[in-house]
């Protein structure tokens, strides 16, 4: 009994020490670079409207301040593509190889909590986070020459984006190689937007339209190395 109580005294003494000694190691880090990647988007329609994923391209650039062990924040200045790629059934009775797909450009800035976990040389890590996107244009690739689905939605093919800002909540996991000449990270992220890029009132043909974006990325980080400062004399001290 006495020794296990030892042993339990013991540990209470020596775990804030090693803990503070960890502390004391974690310095915080600014770095910053860019990024570049594809993603797979779709809009949610209401009423529904039957997609495939689009294809596009994004990048931007990347600043991170990790605050303290295991927990940074990361904001991005991105440029993608999304937007809605339609897919056409048989049983439609479209024209053959009908084709509509809209590609939509934003600028998203999104402001996220970086979780991360490992050691010096690898991490896996998780973003989390609010994302505003400001929309900069848009095109219409299709075939279809008037003609539609009777009992679907079709004013999507005419209707331009409405609502030119938007916001919502994006995440996804990822892990980070640490080397001498910087970081490289690849990330998966799900991006949902809370914001319609219609008009949703009552008298407007959708309820509903909202981007919705798989991405798949990769990011190279630079840190920041912080000035070395040599102490000042103290007043009545000669310099060395």
């Amino acid at each position: 009994m006495i020794r296990q109580t030892l042993v339990f005294l013991v540990i209470i003494l020596v775990f804030p020490v090693i803990n503070i000694r960890a502390q004391n190691t974690f310095r915080q880090e600014w770095a910053f670079g860019v990024s570049g990647g594809v993603d797979f988007a779709t809009v949610s329609f209401r009423p529904k409207v039957t997609q495939q994923s689009l294809q596009g391209y994004l990048g931007g650039v990347t600043v991170r301040y990790l605050t303290e062990k295991n927990l940074g924040i990361q904001l991005e200045i991105n440029l993608k593509q999304q937007g809605w790629d339609e897919r056409f059934e048989p049983e439609d009775e479209m024209p053959e190889n009908s084709f509509y797909t809209r590609r939509m450009t934003y600028i998203d800035i999104p402001l996220l909590t970086h979780i991360y976990f490992g050691s010096d040389k690898f991490r896996a890590f998780l973003n989390l986070g609010p994302q505003i996107g400001f929309f900069m244009s848009e095109n219409t690739a299709e075939n279809l020459n008037g003609a539609f689905i009777p009992g679907k939605p079709r004013d999507q093919h005419s209707l331009p984006v409405q609502r030119k800002f938007e916001w919502g909540l994006g995440g996804g996991p990822g892990i980070e190689f640490r080397s001498g000449i910087g970081f490289f990270l690849l990330e998966g992220r799900y991006y949902y937007a809370l914001s319609d890029f219609y008009n949703t009132l009552r008298v407007d043909p959708f309820s509903k339209a909202s981007n919705q974006v798989i991405s798949v990325k990769l990011t190279y980080l630079m840190p920041l190395k912080r000035p070395h400062l040599t102490p000042r004399p103290l007043q009545g001290e000669r310099e060395p």
